[in-house]
């Protein structure tokens, strides 16, 4: 019991210790050496291979990431989440975060479309957009509160269509792997989430996905813990080589 008690009182004096050299090494004009982004789902593939480059030109900097749906990655930046730079799949859900006044006015750095994603076998028979509303069809949504899900309710409002989902995921890559597993015929993602899953999905396109493009914008937050180092990244996002990497991904231009 006194040896326990000792060690209790060691680990109670040795904690403020730690939390103050950590905040001392996170001080200074950019924070330390990390840069943590927050992104949307949908740009997974491509902000990692970014991400890569920009520690290859940044000796000792790393750039942490934190993926997912951009309603849910707003809602923690609103809550006060830390982080340096938020890219989002719609200016919806950037407005969430611009309106609570923690970022300046961001800029649209690509933008996207949806695409049926289907098995690559051609099982559940979905050849159209108009094939999703047969009640036989197993469909996979976003919720309508994220951006794949808004985009995919405007395109079916567009033609008409009314399409009773077996499910509804909270982000785009949630949703396409209900297809991926089999569990579904179809599902309403974005075109580059299709090309992203390479010979897993079988993607199609259709008309009213151009009435359903998403802008996606990116933001140096305001109290970035390293603000000099969010603002390269941000501007890596924005160069002639961040877009190459977007678009080769499928990734319009804005």
């Amino acid at each position: 019991m006194k040896e326990s008690s000792v060690f209790r009182r060691l680990i109670a004096l040795a904690l403020p210790l730690a939390l103050a050299l950590t905040a001392c090494s996170s001080s200074g004009s950019d924070g330390g050496k990390t840069v943590t982004v927050f992104a949307a789902a949908s740009l997974t593939e491509t902000f990692t291979e970014l991400g890569r480059e920009f520690e290859k030109t940044h000796s000792g900097v790393e750039v942490r990431f934190n993926f997912g749906s951009s309603s849910t990655l707003a809602q923690q930046i609103v809550q006060g989440a830390p982080a340096d730079v938020f890219a989002s799949a719609s200016p919806a859900t950037m407005k969430t975060v611009t309106d609570a006044s923690l970022a300046g006015a961001p800029s649209t750095f690509a933008r996207n479309r949806l695409e049926i994603a289907v098995p690559v076998d051609g099982r559940g028979g979905v050849e159209t957009l108009a094939d999703l509303a047969d009640p036989k069809v197993k469909v996979a949504l976003c919720a309508e509160q994220v951006p794949c899900g808004a985009a995919a309710a405007k395109a079916l409002g567009e033609a008409g269509l009314k399409v009773v989902p077996v499910t509804l995921e909270q982000d785009v890559k949630a949703t396409l792997t209900k297809v991926t597993l089999g569990e579904v015929d179809a599902a309403l993602v974005y075109r580059t989430d299709v090309i992203a899953a390479g010979g897993e999905v079988k993607g199609i396109a259709f008309p009213e996905a151009g009435k359903a493009i998403n802008d996606y914008p990116i933001t140096v937050l305001d109290g970035a813990p390293s603000p000099a180092l969010a603002g390269e990244f941000t501007a890596l996002v924005l160069s002639e080589q961040g877009r190459n990497v977007l678009t080769e991904a499928g990734f319009d231009a804005p």
